[in-house]
């Protein structure tokens, strides 16, 4: 049963993560308006970084994708681990609005790890 939940939630988070990082190249969904300037501030200085944002998009889509395959969760949680801290920081810092959903997905990517805690263990040892 624990598989098959996780089957389902890997499909969902990666799918989620792969939107975001599509977004990030064809701009198919706008951004809220009612976003605070601190946020907007932000976001326009990460812009001038011309080759950040597709980097994390790649990293999105990438991780997202691994994500949704059982044999190569782990490394995709890997891989999305650094994304997720941005996005909960974000929340708490510029967006608290937010900070619930973040905190969520956090949440399913720390199970995520947890879940695959022994191919984790072969990179430490």
């Amino acid at each position: 049963m624990k598989n098959k939940i996780l089957l389902i939630v890997g499909i969902v988070y990666g799918l989620i993560f792969i939107n975001a990082g599509l977004n990030k190249f064809l701009n198919y969904m706008s951004m809220p308006e009612d976003l605070p300037q601190e946020a907007i501030d932000t976001m326009d200085t990460i812009l001038k970084i011309e080759w950040l944002m597709p980097l994390i998009a790649v990293v999105e889509i990438v991780g997202g994708l691994l994500f949704m395959i059982s044999k190569f969760r782990a490394l995709g949680a890997v891989i999305l681990f650094p994304i997720g801290v941005g996005i909960v920081m974000t929340h708490l810092i510029n967006i608290p609005s937010g900070l619930p959903l973040a905190l969520i997905l956090f949440a399913v990517l720390l199970w995520v790890i947890y879940e695959n805690r022994a191919k984790y263990t072969q990179m430490i040892t």
